[in-house]
């Protein structure tokens, strides 16, 4: 029998609950505040063992409001992570999808604790389709922008907030001094589980969408809505239905994110000690 999520309860606060799970991650680690978070996706997790000296390491199921992953290639813990500046880097192995059903409130709920825990800046990494054809299965690209095709949000309720420069130009910048050939890309998360019909990306294209996947956008506004800066970043992993002609397949994904790991993880470690 599966525990309750106390997420799911609708009349509960979710930024409440978060301040319960960061108290939690301060409690089993012993750290008090973490200055930044990253969330690993597909292909990016060896960045955590690059970043800094892992001094914590706790299963996402021990802090209120997680759930284990529902998808291989996601490990399910959370990482406190001494960075060689001193700072430290919460390391979230455990996402929520949009496409398990569990609501809005659980997706972004890894974003609302980070952002408990202290933390200000915000890295979400993926794994993606891209439509532009010079792109090769492996290539990271900075997200400067996204489109919202889910239909939802996290934000309950008459909450307005400005997205204008939702992925941080700053931190653009600063990781185009690290890798001068990073190309960028508007990123559209679809609903999911299934991957996009050919016709969906070709619509993708032209509504100015460069990457499809079925994460990110909504965690990267639950954590602007928290005041934190945002830095986006996809692993091409495939070229999208219809750019490419042989079918999808979820292995493919895990294996051009196997391949890639190395390089890509090394990039985004070199980005971080740039913070």
């Amino acid at each position: 029998m599966h525990a309750v999520n106390p997420l799911d309860d609708p009349t509960a606060d979710p930024f409440a609950i978060a301040a319960l799970a960061a108290q939690r991650i301060a409690e089993l680690t012993g750290v008090e505040r973490h200055d930044i978070a990253l969330t690993l996706g597909s292909g990016w997790g060896r960045a955590a063992e690059l970043i800094g000296e892992t001094t914590h390491t706790l299963a996402a199921t021990e802090v209120p409001g997680f759930s284990k992953p529902a998808l291989e290639g996601h490990v399910g813990t959370l990482r406190s992570v001494l960075l060689p500046n001193g700072k430290r880097a919460l390391v979230i192995g455990a996402r929520t999808h949009y496409y398990e059903d569990h609501g809005v409130r659980r997706v972004v709920h890894s974003v609302r604790t980070a952002a408990a825990t202290g933390a200000t800046t915000m890295i979400l990494t993926n794994g993606a389709g891209g439509i532009k054809e010079h792109w090769t299965p492996g290539t990271p690209v900075l997200i400067s922008d996204h489109i919202n095709l889910t239909a939802d949000s996290p934000l309950e309720g008459a909450t307005f907030v400005d997205l204008t420069d939702l992925y941080s130009k700053r931190l653009r910048d600063l990781a185009h001094s690290v890798a001068p050939g990073l190309d960028e890309g508007v990123y559209c998360q679809f609903r999911g589980p299934h991957y996009e019909t050919p016709a969906e990306v070709q619509m993708a294209k032209i509504i100015g969408g460069h990457i499809v996947g079925m994460s990110t956008a909504l965690e990267a506004i639950a954590a602007r809505q928290a005041g934190m800066e945002v830095l986006g970043m996809s692993l091409i992993t495939n070229l999208a239905a219809g750019i490419q002609q042989s079918p999808l397949s979820h292995e493919e994904v895990i294996e051009a994110g196997r391949a890639a790991e190395p390089v890509i993880s090394s990039l985004l470690a070199k980005i971080v000690a740039e913070l």
